[in-house]
């Protein structure tokens, strides 16, 4: 069994009915021969339909506490590289905080706390931000060229 000890950029969704994860960030865990071939198309997932190009069953370590988790594999573009959804936080028996950027499960010890990465979440969203600036620039600039040729 394989596991995702390294994906960085992982999203914690809880109103997510299942676990994503790209196909590119397989490909560069070398784990391609381990996807099972199984298409079936997401509805709610990135506000379009999406196709699935298989499944795979990997290990998730979270500090140490190591769950086998079943991803659907896309090929298409998401912000993240792995998408934790509700299936995951039960198998964690674990309760996100969005506005905290938390996570909290039960382990032998006690109580686990994870924190986000608060900075790294604001560059992506920047990041964003930026490429939605400029495309919006971009279509008005066709606007303006399209305006002009009318008037002539």
């Amino acid at each position: 069994m394989y596991s995702v000890s390294h994906v960085k950029r992982i999203f914690i969704d809880p109103g997510s009915s299942a676990n994503i994860i790209r196909w590119k960030v397989v490909e560069q865990l070398g784990l391609l021969d381990q996807i099972v071939p199984a298409t079936r198309v997401r509805n709610e997932f990135n506000i379009a339909c999406e196709t699935t190009k298989g499944e795979i069953t990997l290990l998730v370590n979270t500090t140490g506490i190591v769950q086998h988790t079943k991803f659907y594999v896309i090929d298409g573009e998401m912000r993240y590289n792995t998408l934790l959804g509700r299936p995951w936080l039960h198998i964690m028996r674990a309760l996100p905080s969005t506005l905290h950027q938390m996570l909290k499960f039960p382990t032998s010890e006690g109580v686990n706390i994870i924190h986000g990465e608060k900075p790294a979440a604001k560059e992506m969203f920047a990041v964003e931000e930026a490429v939605q600036t400029r495309k919006k620039a971009m279509h008005e600039g066709a606007e303006d060229a399209n305006e002009i040729k009318d008037a002539k």
